[in-house]
């Protein structure tokens, strides 16, 4: 089965991994964690919604480089470091949700954890697209 790789401009150079795989023969899109970073891969904000904001654009923009919209977007998978803080900041979070998805709520969970890679990092997210 081919895959793919996706990795656009706007996200910087990987290091170790692709932001996105596509399976051609499934039409499936994999898209790897995506944290706060900009084009030289620093955070972009402390903040922790501004977090989630970059985070989920720079999902998106992996989707859309391979081809796709957010309505493509099957699943989410979000991680945070401090599920206390979502829940206290939650409608901020979902008014950044809703002006880069609109009313598409694809399959999600979101776990708490201990820390992400980056140390700065609050917000991870991952999907799965279907193209």
């Amino acid at each position: 089965m081919p895959l793919k790789s996706i990795n656009p401009a706007s996200l910087g150079a990987p290091s170790g991994f692709s932001h996105g795989v596509v399976v051609d023969s499934a039409k499936l899109l994999f898209v790897a964690g995506q944290i706060a970073t900009d084009e030289q891969q620093k955070i972009v904000s402390a903040d922790f919604v501004d977090q989630f904001d970059r985070a989920l654009a720079n999902l998106i923009s992996v989707v859309e480089a391979a081809g796709g919209s957010t309505p493509h977007i099957a699943r989410l998978i979000i991680y945070v470091t401090d599920k206390q803080e979502y829940s206290r900041r939650k409608r901020e979070v979902g008014e950044r949700y809703r002006a880069r998805m609109g009313k598409h709520f694809p399959a999600m969970v979101l776990v708490e954890v201990k820390g992400l890679l980056d140390d700065e990092a609050k917000v991870e997210i991952e999907g799965i697209a279907a193209l």
